[in-house]
């Protein structure tokens, strides 16, 4: 009989275990986070929204960005959503063309290590202690109506796996390489109460 009684209990305790580590706790809540094509000072000590970013197609063709906006990642950490904001700007060298865009989904966010919290840099767009590093991927309409994919990314803390910059299709054209910034213009991320 007792051993009976250790077999269920030890199944019970596994069960448990497995469960909590699979299951996301009933208090998880959605991430709100704001994203920005920023650019910093001419001293890099401080930081504002309004930079331009570039990346380019196989062809060399070129797209440049600025943007910003808002989105919300589900409490699961999966699935997409629709709780959106922003947009920006996009101009294209080949063929020559320019407009505005609007995002219209939340893909994915993956946060990865990095802040600028403790370094003293100014934040003029938010609290500098909610900055962080990481890929964001959302939908989007240009103003010519061309639908696309914008995939933020925020390296914080010079990891080689994570570029900085931001990178977008358009219509069939995948503008996949970013054109490294070298100069002011980079990205961020706030978490957001």
């Amino acid at each position: 009989m007792k051993s009976k009684v250790l077999r269920v209990s030890v199944v019970t305790i596994l069960s448990v275990g497995i469960w909590l580590t699979v299951v996301k706790p009933a208090n998880a809540q959605a991430k709100h986070v704001r994203w920005d094509i920023m650019v910093f000072n001419s001293t890099f000590t401080a930081f504002s929204a309004g930079g331009t970013l570039s990346a380019t197609a196989v062809d060399g063709s070129q797209i440049t960005l600025t943007g910003t906006g808002t989105f919300v990642q589900p409490a699961s950490g999966k699935g997409t959503s629709s709780a959106v904001t922003g947009g920006g700007t996009w101009a294209t060298n080949s063929p020559r063309a320019n407009g505005t865009y609007t995002v219209e989904g939340f893909v994915q966010y993956a946060e990865a290590p990095g802040s600028f919290a403790g370094s003293g840099i100014i934040d003029n767009i938010g609290d500098v202690e909610d900055t962080h590093a990481g890929l964001g991927i959302l939908s989007i309409v240009y103003s010519d109506g061309e639908r696309g994919i914008l995939l933020v990314s925020c390296n914080l803390n010079g990891m080689p796996s994570i570029y900085e910059g931001a990178t977008a299709t358009k219509g069939f054209v995948n503008y996949f390489a970013p054109v490294l910034p070298g100069d002011p213009n980079a990205t961020v991320f706030h978490f957001k109460d």
